[in-house]
């Protein structure tokens, strides 16, 4: 994110976060408008490091912070050191505690994820903050004082998840999680005029349990809002798929996977991801909007806000290189202009047969990369005109690849037909 100039006011932002989908629920929708609309603010939004990366889910949460930012107020990004070694309540069972070394690598992995995402200077700068560094000096005393004193227990077996799992059991560690974000809230109200925390729809009563936290110490007043949980057309969660979650971390989830993931988003999700994730204007939006419905089959949405994303997440050489391998794989463009990460990635997510020693024949080749089921289906191919050996199109199936044609001296493209490839790796 580049340096901007230091803003006097605030821009309006609270309709076109509405506007976009991405309030759910407030404290008070009014007084939010005011609190955001006005002056500039100090806001938090957290996350805890239960895994080595972010994904793609939390990249509501990542971009409405930097929209905030954009308008003139002041972010806090808390990556939870103590709060990530508890674990929210899960709805379906306890979580595994990692141990403290794992959750500290973890949480030095995503605080340099988020960096890029909002800029350290100028009056509204950013500050990455720990709620390790309040919570582990406190001791059990100072804590059920202080903080547990305040806490109803009826208004904390009234939230749904624990409510849920007290048929099967919830222990008192994860039951006592709100308490730990809901000081979250206090503390960095009280160290650093925190006035706004926003968080998931699925983080509604921890908020809340801040707000009224504040409040029972006697500060405040503060406000809280939250963005909606996605979920695809299908019902399945947003950024999960058989192969697991879409990670912004390119070592877990590659530049050309993530590209991917965007493009192949379901015609009616589309419209919504864009003005989730998009930081298009609105007139532009509503242009894309016409022009997808006009020839779906052209994926103008999609191929838009996967470049866009791609270009935030991962810089834009790689957002150029995975467009330029998903044109290049099905005969657009040149492959030998791919780099060795971005062909591999592709390939791999294609299907990547590896091949130990000398080549077979390129008959041979297509059927054990599970493009055509036999040798007869391969030869009835080639004959037609639809086998390709890096765009090239086969005459004679036979035929052994020569070491000239391996790209970066050990891949192959296969193709059958316009749409259907797959890779070749001579290890």
């Amino acid at each position: 994110m580049t340096d901007r100039a230091e803003p006097a006011t605030v821009q309006p932002i609270v309709d076109d976060l509405r506007w976009r989908g991405l309030i759910q629920d407030s404290t008070d929708p009014e007084e939010l408008r005011r609190h955001l609309d006005g002056a500039p603010i100090t806001f938090y939004v957290g996350f805890d490091p239960t895994a080595a990366s972010l994904h793609v889910g939390h990249l509501m949460q990542v971009l409405t912070a930097r929209r905030l930012q954009l308008a003139g107020h002041r972010p806090l990004l808390l990556v939870g050191g103590a709060t990530g070694q508890i674990g929210d309540p899960r709805e379906s069972s306890e979580r595994t505690l990692n141990p403290p070394e794992v959750v500290a690598a973890w949480q030095d992995r995503i605080r340099a994820q988020l960096s890029p995402f909002v800029t350290y200077t100028g009056v509204n700068a950013a500050t990455l903050v720990n709620n390790l560094d309040w919570t582990g000096p406190t001791s059990v005393i100072e804590f059920l004082r202080d903080v547990g004193k305040h806490f109803p227990v009826n208004k904390m077996l009234a939230r749904d998840v624990v409510r849920n799992r007290l048929e099967t059991g919830i222990s008192f560690t994860e039951f006592s999680y709100q308490l730990l974000q809901a000081n979250d809230f206090y503390q960095l109200h009280v160290r650093n005029g925190c006035t706004l925390q926003f968080g998931g729809s699925d983080q509604w009563g921890n908020i809340t349990a801040g707000v009224d936290f504040v409040r029972r110490r006697g500060a405040g007043p503060v406000h809280a809002f939250t963005t909606p949980l996605v979920l695809k057309a299908d019902g399945t969660k947003f950024g999960k798929s058989e192969g697991g979650a879409t990670w912004l971390d390119p070592t877990m989830t590659s530049p050309y996977a993530f590209y991917q993931f965007w493009v192949n988003a379901d015609d009616r999700d589309i419209n919504n991801y864009l003005r989730y994730f998009s930081f298009r204007p609105r007139e532009e939006l509503e242009e894309l909007e016409k022009a997808t419905a006009e020839r779906p089959q052209a994926r103008l949405a999609q191929r838009a806000l996967a470049e866009e994303m791609t270009a935030l997440v991962h810089g834009a050489e790689e957002a150029r290189q995975a467009i330029m391998a998903s044109q290049a794989l099905f005969g657009r463009a040149s492959l030998d202009e791919l780099s060795v990460d971005t062909l591999r990635a592709a390939l791999a997510e294609a299907g990547l047969l590896q091949v130990r020693g000398e080549l077979p024949s390129i008959g041979a080749l297509l059927k054990d990369s599970g493009l055509v089921a036999s040798a007869n289906e391969a030869r009835r191919t080639i004959a037609e005109g639809g086998a390709y050996v890096n765009n090239e199109r086969v005459t004679d199936g036979d035929a052994v690849p020569v070491a000239s044609a391996l790209l970066h001296g050990r891949f192959l493209v296969l193709r059958r037909g316009k749409r259907t490839f797959a890779g070749v790796e001579l290890v």
